[in-house]
C-alpha cells in the first residue's frame, strides 16, 4: 500500500508531445479533431509510448458498500436495496453488465462492506472489511485501522487487474447512502458548505434534500476541520470502507502507471481523496461523464478534469464511465489510423 503522501511519478511528456506531433502530420486539417487528438496523446502519455496501444482490456471494478447513514432517511430507496444489486451485478443482469457487454468492458465486483453477507459468493468478500460503515453523523465511519485495511485492499485488487493486463480501469459504486457519503468526502476536501455539493442522489423529494444537507453537515461538524485535512483522517470521519477501498485502488492503478477513467460523482469523491493521498495521481485519470450531481462538478474542477459524454445519467455502477470508453478509443484508432500527409504527397 502507497503511504500517505507519496507523489505519484507523472506519465511521459515525451510520448504526449510525440503523438501530438504525430497528430498534427496526419492527413487532415490541423487540429481537426478536436479534443480527441488531446485524449490520444494523453493515453499515449500514460502507456508511455508512442503510438499508442489501442485499450482492449478496460475494466470495472465494483466496490459495494453499505453506510449507516442511510438509516437517517437520506436515499429513496432501503439499504436492503445493496444486497439484491450485489446479486444483479454478479449475475451479469445490472446496468453496468448490459453497457459493458456492449462496449467490451469486463465487470466485477468486490464486497468492502455490505450489511449483508454471501456465503454462496466467496469470492467476491475475500476483502472485506466489515459490515456496513457507520453513521456519519452520529460517529465515525471506520477507524483509522480500518481505513488502511480497505486502502489497503483497493491496491491488492489494483495490483491484481493490472498484473492480469488490464489497460484502463474504472471504479464502480454501489451502496445506498452513497451520494450521501461522496458529498460529504467533496465538502470536506474541498472547503465547502454540504449544500454545495449534495444533490437528490436516487431521486429525493425536496424536504429530504434539506434533511440530506442537515445531516451531512452535521457529520462535517462532528470531524472537524483539522480530521477533514488529513485524507486518511476524512475517510475515517465521514468516509466508508466501499470509498477507502476505491481510494486506495484509484491511487494504486496511478502509481503503476495504469489510467483510470472516473465515473459519477462517487469516483469523484473518490478521486479528490486519492490526489490528496497521493499527489499525481489526477494526472491519470479521465473524467468518463458528467453526473447531475453538483458535488461532481466541484470536485472535477479542482482535478482539472471536464467529462467526456454527458447522458444525465445517475446510476452509478461506472456505467456512465463505461460509455466514455468508445471515446477513448475512438481517439486512439485515429491516432493510429490516419495516415501522414507526407505519405500521400
Amino acid at each position: 500500500m502507497i503511504e500517505s503522501g507519496t507523489r505519484v511519478t507523472a506519465p511521459s511528456n515525451t510520448a504526449y508531445a510525440a503523438a501530438r506531433a504525430l497528430s498534427d502530420g496526419q492527413a487532415k486539417p490541423l487540429g481537426a479533431l478536436g479534443e480527441l487528438e488531446a485524449l490520444a496523446a494523453w493515453v499515449a502519455a500514460v502507456q508511455g509510448t508512442c503510438p499508442p496501444r489501442q485499450l482492449d482490456d478496460v475494466r470495472v471494478v465494483v466496490f459495494a458498500g453499505d453506510h449507516g447513514v442511510a438509516q437517517a432517511g437520506v436515499s429513496a430507496y432501503p439499504a436492503e436495496i445493496t444486497a439484491a444489486m450485489v446479486r444483479g451485478i454478479v449475475a451479469g443482469k445490472a446496468g453496468v453488465s448490459a453497457l459493458a457487454a456492449a462496449n467490451n468492458v469486463s465487470v466485477s465486483l468486490h464486497d468492502i462492506s455490505v450489511a449483508a453477507d454471501f456465503d454462496d459468493l466467496p469470492e467476491i468478500g475475500r476483502h472485506k472489511v466489515r459490515r456496513s460503515s457507520g453513521p456519519i453523523h452520529l460517529t465515525d465511519a471506520l477507524s483509522v485501522a480500518e481505513t488502511e485495511q480497505a486502502l489497503a485492499a483497493g491496491d491488492a485488487i489494483a495490483q491484481a487487474a493490472i498484473d492480469d493486463g488490464a489497460q484502463l480501469l474504472i471504479a464502480g459504486d454501489l451502496g445506498i447512502g452513497n451520494t450521501t457519503i461522496a458529498a460529504a468526502l467533496i465538502a470536506g476536501s474541498l472547503g465547502v458548505s454540504a449544500a454545495a455539493v449534495t444533490g437528490r442522489g436516487t431521486g429525493i423529494e425536496d424536504a429530504v434534500l434539506q434533511h440530506k444537507i442537515a445531516v451531512i453537515d452535521a457529520a462535517l461538524t462532528r470531524a472537524g476541520a483539522d480530521r477533514l485535512a488529513d485524507p486518511v483522517q476524512r475517510l475515517a470521519a465521514v468516509g466508508a470502507a466501499d470509498f477507502a477501498a476505491a481510494v486506495g485502488f484509484i491511487a494504486g492503478a496511478a502509481r503503476r502507471g495504469v489510467p483510470v477513467l472516473i465515473d459519477g460523482v462517487i469516483a469523484a469523491a473518490e478521486a479528490v481523496v486519492a490526489e490528496d493521498y497521493a499527489p499525481g495521481t489526477k494526472a491519470w485519470l479521465q473524467a468518463g461523464h458528467r453526473s447531475p450531481e453538483p458535488g461532481q462538478a466541484l470536485a472535477l474542477d479542482r482535478l482539472g478534469l471536464a467529462p467526456l459524454v454527458d447522458f444525465k445519467m445517475r446510476l452509478g455502477e461506472g456505467s456512465g464511465a463505461v460509455l466514455a470508453v468508445p471515446v477513448l478509443r475512438s481517439a486512439v484508432a485515429a491516432l493510429l489510423g490516419i495516415a501522414q500527409l507526407s505519405e500521400l504527397a
